[in-house]
């Protein structure tokens, strides 16, 4: 259990001297407890909001340590890996570390699905990406010759993407330290997305950047585009995995256009979920169905549910219209969401009740204007395997980037 003391309602009590007001929400919110579980002088966080973070106990909350902000990482920064034990006051517990990194996901680091021990993050050793897979109670560790992203249900295989293409198309997503040696081609023949066996550590290529660009698109690519790949998600059962196709050519300047797209673990059984070009953040509610931010038709931008296969969609009803990192508690009751910073600066996640369209605020985090562009530090909240926990990433305490816990029993109850 966790002990309710250092909880007070909407305000975090840390290091820092807060004003209660200024963390307590608005007039009339009754705001659930939160808590600091890092502290400084080192900066903490666990990144992406896709990962499993609890363990299946949800005793242990894995995050990532590093002693610098504000700048892109380099080649040779090392961060430290580990775990909070959030049952021994919140005691941090070093498994190893990492130099192939980033802001927006760290090294990968999460629990292998099935596994009651096990976790896995990436690195780079002798000039190559690879990851590790850690048993935390025996100690034994392995060293596979690939990076991942996403992982199976079983935690048998994994998916991953470029890495090195993903750092020069899209810095912040990417890994320094290894150039990509396709800069240089639009659309690659040798590079894509691999499937990783976990036991092994075989790889293989299950299709191209050039497969992709081949594939037809409405209007066809701009001029001089070229092609990568991201965001890649095995949805329920392992049957089938999800990713985005990314271009950027004259027509998109600074920016990129998107297209959603549904395959077969073996690769086979290609589908274009969404082509509209305007896709962000997503996650699988079952095996056939996709929660996600984007746009449909001559629709503006919202959250959707999109159906594999059928071309069926569905509007989330009295889910915020601005785009978030978004989430189904366990029992798919509840959607876990949150926002970029408001015109405060605030950064809010939510709760919203499928049901009945209850809409719940967990908070409001305030990102100071420090925190900007590959750097800044988004909540991305992950939640409990008893769905009564969600944890943030944020700097809001004065202390650097760090992670807080939100007590939602009293809501999910």
């Amino acid at each position: 259990m966790m002990n309710r003391r250092n909880f007070v309602k909407g305000v975090m009590l840390s290091g820092a001297t807060l004003s209660f007001s200024r963390w307590a929400g608005t007039a009339g919110e009754n705001l659930p407890p939160v808590r600091v579980i890092t502290r400084g002088p080192k900066f903490h966080w666990f990144a992406y909001y896709d990962k499993l973070q609890f363990d299946p106990s949800g005793r242990y909350v894995l995050c990532n340590e590093v002693d610098f902000e504000h700048r892109s990482p380099k080649a040779d920064d090392v961060i430290k890996v580990g775990m909070v034990d959030t049952q021994d006051g919140d005691k941090w517990i070093e498994l190893g570390e990492s130099r192939a990194w980033n802001w927006q996901q760290g090294c990968m680091l999460q629990w292998v699905p099935g596994s009651q021990s096990e976790v896995i993050w990436n690195d780079r050793q002798d000039n190559q990406f690879v990851c590790h897979i850690l048993d935390v109670k025996s100690g034994e560790k392995r060293t596979l010759p690939a990076p991942v992203y996403a992982l199976s249900p079983d935690g048998k295989w994994a998916v991953s993407p470029d890495f090195r293409r993903l750092n020069d198309c899209r810095p912040g997503y990417g890994y320094a330290g290894i150039p990509d040696p396709n800069a240089d081609v639009k659309a690659p023949e040798d590079a894509g997305v691999w499937k990783i066996d976990l036991q092994t550590g075989k790889q293989s290529l299950l299709m191209s950047f050039a497969d992709l660009s081949k594939v037809p698109q409405a209007g066809g690519f701009s001029k001089g585009a070229k092609h990568w790949f991201n965001h890649l998600l095995v949805a329920q059962g392992g049957k089938r995995f999800i990713f985005l196709h990314r271009w950027q050519g004259e027509a998109e300047g600074k920016g990129w256009k998107t297209r959603m797209f549904t395959v077969g673990e073996d690769g086979k059984d290609l589908y274009l979920i969404n082509a509209t070009g305007k896709v962000s953040h997503f996650v699988w509610r079952d095996s056939s169905h996709i929660l996600a931010y984007a746009g449909w038709g001559e629709k503006e931008w919202r959250f959707l549910v999109m159906e594999d296969y059928t071309g069926k969609v569905e509007e989330i009803e009295g889910m915020l219209k601005t785009d978030g990192h978004c989430t189904y508690l366990p029992g798919d009751k509840w959607i876990l969401c949150d926002t970029y910073p408001d015109k405060q600066r605030n950064q809010n996640p939510y709760l919203l009740h499928l049901a009945t369209k209850k809409f719940i605020p967990l908070g409001h985090f305030l990102l100071p204007v420090e925190y900007k562009g590959e750097w800044r530090c988004d909540l991305h909240p992950r939640f409990s395997p008893d769905g009564n926990r969600v944890t943030i990433d944020s700097p809001h305490g004065g202390n650097g980037r760090q992670l807080y816990m939100i007590d939602v029993r009293e809501v999910v109850g």
